[in-house]
């Protein structure tokens, strides 16, 4: 069976880490290190996918917190500027954030009966690594660059 003709369900993955909108940003971040992976997708209460949440996500959220300049004045570090508070105040609010504030919102998904050609064509055009696999609109894998290079090595891909 070709590429054009395999279907995304028997190259996907289905154990696929996922998050709520509400889900605390630092604990997100926590389980995707946890389990060396750069995304997942976001699904609401029915399991319909809302969202992607990756690393470049949290580390443009991190970003956005400015750290104070710390210069030594006659053997004394200041801080400058001197607003103590608004640096905890962005401190608590990046890391207190919730998947839904940082996530990229509406994303590319894929029908779980789509070719795996489709697929791979989704993700060029589209410049993505990965895309969340629906049926119904509900979350049932993700298939990633990686499944598809799998596919092909295992001979998914020739021509019978």
């Amino acid at each position: 069976m070709s590429l054009r003709e395999t279907p995304v369900s028997e190259v996907m993955t289905t154990d696929v880490l996922t998050f709520g909108p509400d889900q605390n940003v630092q604990e997100a971040m926590q389980q995707l290190v946890a389990r060396s992976i750069d995304a997942g997708p976001v699904v609401d209460a029915d399991g319909a996918v809302v969202g992607m949440l990756s690393t470049g996500d949290l580390i443009v959220e991190e970003a956005r917190v400015h750290f104070p300049t710390v210069v030594n004045f006659l053997g004394v570090n200041v801080t400058w500027p001197f607003e103590h508070k608004d640096l905890d105040d962005t401190m608590a609010k990046a890391l207190g954030a919730s998947v839904g504030e940082v996530m990229t919102a509406v994303p590319v998904t894929i029908e779980a009966d789509a070719s795996v050609e489709d697929a791979a064509t989704v993700m060029h055009d589209h410049d993505l690594s990965r895309l969340p696999v629906v049926t119904d609109g509900r979350l049932v894998g993700l298939i990633a660059r990686g499944d598809i290079v799998k596919a092909i090595v295992a001979g998914v891909g020739e021509s019978q």
